[in-house]
């Protein structure tokens, strides 16, 4: 009650705020208007906007704007392959104050372990994490993940202090055939927030998924499909990633009327998007730039997030919400200059103020475990002259079915690079149980060589695409040999690598090293012919069944709109 009472005190003007932030240009995120005030700042909480003097600190911003930190309302921090405390300095600096997470990519790999890895580690760092309890590990049967997490499990990850309700429930198809499973995890989640992931899903199929109590969807990827989620109740995530841009398409959907039901998220946000471009606050300006009123953007990357999750004391500059704060000088460019937390400064233009703790002593640094496999094992047996090839889409993580025809060589399909036909594998690196998958993929345009991941949502076996057997199988190799990475190799030799030693997903090193990483190997992929500009991220969605059209896992190839293996 002691502070309570001295809070009160400061708000009402008669004792000392901690630190006063003067003559800003308030963004209220209620109302949508500017106002100009003092903002007061007592033990981390916003104590009073207005015409407060008296703090033993007053910083005069000399009309700056002050708006509340922002908050990314759906992102999987292991897409950054940043290990937790790197994440927060890279994306801290760029005024994301608070994430909403499933961990569900380190859930596949190491379960309630690997999941209590990152919040140990995020209690300790100045960033709000919270968690929704991973529905879908593993996503589907039709994959082998390195865990498995059942209704018992959920119910004991909602107990979590920082578990605010139940992740994207991928198996869209599982809800509307009625599996018992999904059902019980949705139920023990009822009266908490419940998040979707229903890609096309459409008519009386979204009924049926919405009536079991699932709030919102990021996965629209046209207009007419985010207008009938909305339609429907569905509180529209608008996601602009680095593979998944729909910001332009949706944008239309936002109106005086709409608007409130929408906010930005970026679902999968590579580390050189984050170095070059930023985070949740790249979402903003583009929305911007796309002709979006800037405090609307910025009410749809705070309020808007933190109503819809129920984050109290987030989301606003106002009297009892916590005093995470950034400072810009510019509505329109909304370069942030500094960032507070707590009332804290954590960063101050782009660059962090804080180090980091010691990283917890469990560091899921042997999660990678192959059954032993010859060469031999790689090659695909033909059954026609034509075959069923995974057609990728650019700037997109959909797929394509593609029927090719193919070059058979004593009854097994070769590549073809003349026709952009390579062979994709994707080896189960869990538990060692020897599955291979083999398949064809198209749209990446190497020439030579071959590239490796164990990065490959959501199961994160082991995944490569190549242009021949004898590249193919050393770039497993060299993933295997590091417990996790990406490789590039051609004429049987390595040509570059970047390890992920945690959990086979994350690095320790810093976002501007591993930035620099992935440069060089990218630019290794295109000079062995990569079309794609982004060729390591459209490799990690090749073996994701849940979203369409044809994906490949470690069982086999994989029908998304039938749900099943190709036999």
């Amino acid at each position: 009650m002691g502070d309570v009472k001295q809070l009160i005190s400061v708000a009402k003007g008669e004792s000392p705020a901690d630190l006063i932030l003067a003559n800003s240009k308030v963004v209220n995120t209620f109302n949508g208007e500017i106002e100009t005030a003092n903002v007061a700042i007592y033990d981390g909480l916003v104590a009073g906007v207005g015409d407060y003097q008296q703090a033993k600190e007053v910083i005069d911003l000399k009309g700056k704007y002050v708006a509340p930190g922002l908050i990314n309302g759906h992102v999987h921090l292991e897409s950054s392959m940043l290990d937790v405390g790197q994440y927060a300095r890279a994306v801290v600096p760029h005024g994301t104050s608070a994430i909403v997470t499933d961990l569900h990519e380190i859930a596949n790999v190491s379960g309630l372990e690997g999941i209590k890895y990152v919040l140990d580690y995020a209690r300790r760092l100045p960033f709000d994490l919270f968690l929704m309890a991973p529905s879908c590990v593993p996503a589907t049967h039709l994959e082998t993940a390195g865990a498995t997490l059942g209704v018992e499990d959920i119910k004991r990850i909602l107990k979590f202090r920082e578990c605010i309700g139940l992740g994207e429930v991928m198996n869209y198809p599982g809800v509307l055939f009625g599996d018992d499973g999904m059902l019980r995890k949705i139920a023990s989640a009822q009266g908490r927030i419940i998040d979707g992931h229903a890609p096309g899903v459409s008519g009386k199929n979204l009924n049926a998924y919405i009536g079991t109590g699932i709030h919102s969807d990021h996965e629209s990827v046209a207009l007419a499909e985010a207008e009938e989620k909305l339609r429907r109740g569905m509180h529209v995530m608008i996601r602009e990633g680095s593979t998944e841009k729909n910001l332009e398409a949706l944008l239309p959907l936002v109106t005086d009327k709409t608007y409130p039901r929408c906010f930005f998220v970026v679902d999968d946000r590579h580390a050189e998007d984050i170095l070059h471009d930023g985070d949740i606050d790249a979402v903003v300006r583009k929305a911007i730039r796309l002709g979006l009123e800037p405090v609307r953007a910025i009410q749809m990357a705070t309020i808007n997030t933190a109503n819809y999750f129920r984050l109290e004391k987030l989301g606003a500059v106002a009297p009892g919400y916590f005093a995470n704060l950034i400072v810009f000088d510019s509505l329109i460019d909304f370069k942030v200059k500094k960032v507070y937390y707590r009332g804290y400064l954590v960063a101050e233009n782009g660059r962090p103020l804080f180090n980091l703790p010691k990283a917890p002593a469990k560091r899921l640094d042997r999660t990678v475990n192959v059954k032993p496999f010859t060469i031999d094992s790689l090659k695909l047996k033909a059954k026609g002259e034509q075959s069923l090839a995974i057609e990728v889409v650019p700037g997109q993580i959909i797929t394509r079915k593609k029927t090719v025809k193919v070059i058979v060589k004593d009854g097994f399909i070769q590549p073809d690079t003349g026709h952009d036909i390579l062979k994709a594998v994707v080896v189960e690196r869990h538990k060692a149980t020897g599955n291979i998958g083999l398949g064809l993929v198209t749209g990446f345009g190497l020439k030579r060589g071959a590239i490796a991941s164990s990065t490959a949502h959501d199961s994160h076996n082991i995944v490569v695409i190549g242009a021949s057997d004898e590249d193919i199988f050393a770039a497993i190799k060299e993933v295997e040999r590091m417990q996790g990475g990406i490789v590039v190799a051609a004429g049987g030799k390595l040509l570059g690598s970047l390890a992920t030693p945690i959990a086979g997903l994350l690095s320790g090193e810093p976002l501007e090293t591993v930035v620099s990483g992935l440069d060089k190997l990218q630019d290794i992929a295109h000079e062995l012919g990569c079309t794609l500009p982004a060729p390591f991220a459209a490799l990690s969605f090749l073996a994701l069944p849940v979203i369409p059209e044809l994906r490949l896992t470690d069982l086999g190839l994989v029908d998304v709109n039938e749900f099943k293996l190709i036999k």
